[in-house]
């Protein structure tokens, strides 16, 4: 036998009245279409089940703003899509570091940071260089410019100053907050190690 085809229409104005049956009703109903979205556009760093219960949220707190226009599966996939990119654009914004972004030669240079005070062993250089690559990547172009020139190419401020057009003290102050930067991302690193 075929379940009942759900009224949607009246299921919504049921909602919107405040009934919490219907409400689960639904999210039955629209649990198939939002877990399919969100799969196809899920975050590196959010958990599936996470972004499911956002967009839930979205769409019942938002519930009057559903005009009848479209059917109503048709808004709450825009409200999916929506609530995916917001948090695909907010992780660009604030990269997070987690150990599991590393290979197991950078984990293994990281876990020895956090351990001794010593210099890094040769064997560890190769994974240093690219650990030390991968936080590059993290800052904004003039900030990760200004490291490479003073640190990993050991030019001068008075050199950078001529190849990148900016003051002296513009230089320095770039230099010393990109540094902050990187400390900070590998200080956020070493806490995953050493809570």
């Amino acid at each position: 036998m075929d379940e009942p085809v759900l009224d949607v229409t009246a299921c919504v104005e049921r909602v919107r009245a405040g009934d919490e049956d219907a409400a689960r009703v639904l999210m039955q109903h629209l649990h198939g279409l939002i877990v399919k979205i969100v799969r196809s556009h899920l975050p590196r760093r959010t958990s599936e089940e996470d972004l499911i219960q956002a967009v839930y949220v979205k769409v019942f707190t938002r519930i009057d703003q559903y005009r009848g226009a479209v059917p109503f599966e048709h808004w709450v996939s825009r409200v999916a899509v929506n609530t995916c990119l917001n948090q695909i654009a907010h992780e660009k914004i604030r990269p997070e570091w987690r150990m599991s972004d590393l290979s197991e030669d950078e984990e293994q240079v990281v876990q020895n940071l956090a351990s001794t005070d010593n210099d890094l062993s040769p064997e560890d250089g190769l994974a240093s260089r690219e650990l030390v690559e991968k936080m590059l990547a993290r800052l904004n172009p003039e900030d990760r410019l200004v490291i490479t020139l003073l640190h990993l190419e050991q030019k001068s401020v008075e050199e950078v100053r001529h190849i990148t057009g900016w003051s002296g003290p513009l230089v320095k102050v770039r230099a010393f907050r990109a540094r902050a930067k990187m400390k900070k991302h590998l200080s956020e690193l070493m806490e995953e190690i050493h809570p």
